[in-house]
């Protein structure tokens, strides 16, 4: 019996050794394969994490965003007012002064100026401040890896406090430059319109036209050469203008500086901005509509009226200056406002955070 069993396999031998060798190769195999297989769920899940966890951050990052944009807005509110100051005038006006036409011309130019100030430095504030707190907040996710791998710090508070520090040019010589050159916008434009003729809501909306290609149009042929120049001042101006004891948290600085100087000089930002400014004079328009509605007895009191409708609604110049000055109250209010929430809400603006955030927080040898 053992006999004619080791003669069969004897018969038989390679088939028995390529069976083996099969059946090994298929365990080793199925071996292999299932390392591979754990070893690329355990790389899946750590990317996925690695990713909510990003995502996590950039979302909280933008809840910073929104809320240090409406603790500026006072301040800015402020400052406007400060260089605009037309409760001075009103308060003349109330004793009945004899130059009483001239002091009205005055206040006609200066409540339009500062509610169109209003909203070019409140859509510039909000833009700016979601660049800037986007590279920080990149530069802040890759912190937390490389100092916990012993490395320094890509962005050191120092660092952070004298890049954000920037703000104040917005905050300062870029508004003031601002304020003169709407001015000038706003006299050539409504300088020659009487106090007494009658302006609809679209009337109104053709005059904000006017002075905002005067604006913009300017600022691309002036030495300024385009709106972000108000939100960030000219490279010899800043840090890299002090030739010698620099140190290496202001070489830091200097560097974010250049890059964020870089954004806002592309053509994505300028879009974004653009948006901003449009979907802002729109707002302002709106809230003026509620001051143009036609007479109770016309409409529903309880409808909003809509442009068609507001057309045929005119108001004396005179009784639009006092409705335009109040507007600043409502465009730079640190309570939510439509304003504000229009600006915050905006798809493009959304996208751009992202990709602003997406390049400042992946690491160097992965953008490459």
């Amino acid at each position: 019996m053992l006999s004619s069993t080791w003669n069969f396999i004897k018969r038989h031998k390679r088939k028995f050794i390529f069976t083996g060798v099969f059946v090994g190769g298929v365990y080793l195999l199925g071996k292999y394969a299932q390392r591979k297989i754990q070893e690329m769920q355990e790389r899946e899940a750590t990317e996925y994490i690695a990713q909510a966890r990003r995502q996590f951050h950039f979302e909280s990052n933008q809840r910073t965003c929104n809320m240090t944009v409406l603790s500026m807005l006072p301040t800015l509110r402020e400052t406007i007012v400060h260089h605009l100051n037309s409760e001075s005038l009103t308060a003349l006006l109330k004793t009945k002064p004899a130059n009483k036409l001239e002091i009205w011309e005055d206040l006609k130019i200066i409540s339009f100026t500062r509610s169109i100030v209003a909203v070019y430095s409140t859509c510039m504030l909000v833009v700016l401040l979601r660049v800037q707190l986007n590279i920080i907040g990149g530069y802040l996710y890759l912190d937390n890896s490389v100092t916990k791998n012993g490395m320094t710090p890509l962005a050191p508070p120092d660092v952070q406090q004298q890049y954000l520090s920037s703000i104040q040019h917005l905050l300062g010589e870029g508004l003031i430059e601002l304020i003169t050159v709407v001015k000038k916008a706003v006299q050539e434009v409504l300088g020659p319109v009487s106090l007494k003729q009658s302006l609809s809501l679209q009337e109104l909306e053709q005059q904000l036209t006017q002075i905002r290609q005067l604006v913009e149009e300017g600022c691309a042929s002036s030495k300024h050469k385009s709106l972000s120049w108000y939100m960030m001042p000219d490279e010899e101006n800043t840090l890299a203008s002090q030739a010698c004891g620099l140190t290496e948290n202001d070489v830091t600085t200097i560097k974010l500086l250049n890059e964020t100087r870089d954004i806002l000089e592309s053509p994505d930002f300028i879009t974004v901005l653009c948006t901003c400014l449009s979907r802002g004079f729109i707002r302002f328009l709106d809230n003026m509509s509620e001051f143009f509605r036609p007479p109770q007895g016309d409409s529903n009191p309880s409808s909003t009226p809509d442009r068609s409708v507001l057309s045929h609604v005119s108001l004396p110049l005179a009784k639009i200056i006092p409705i335009i000055n109040g507007q600043i109250h409502s465009i730079c209010s640190e309570i939510p406002s439509h304003f504000v929430q229009d600006l915050l809400l905006i798809d493009q603006m959304k996208e751009f955070a992202a990709n602003v955030y997406e390049t400042f927080s992946t690491p160097l040898e992965l953008q490459n």
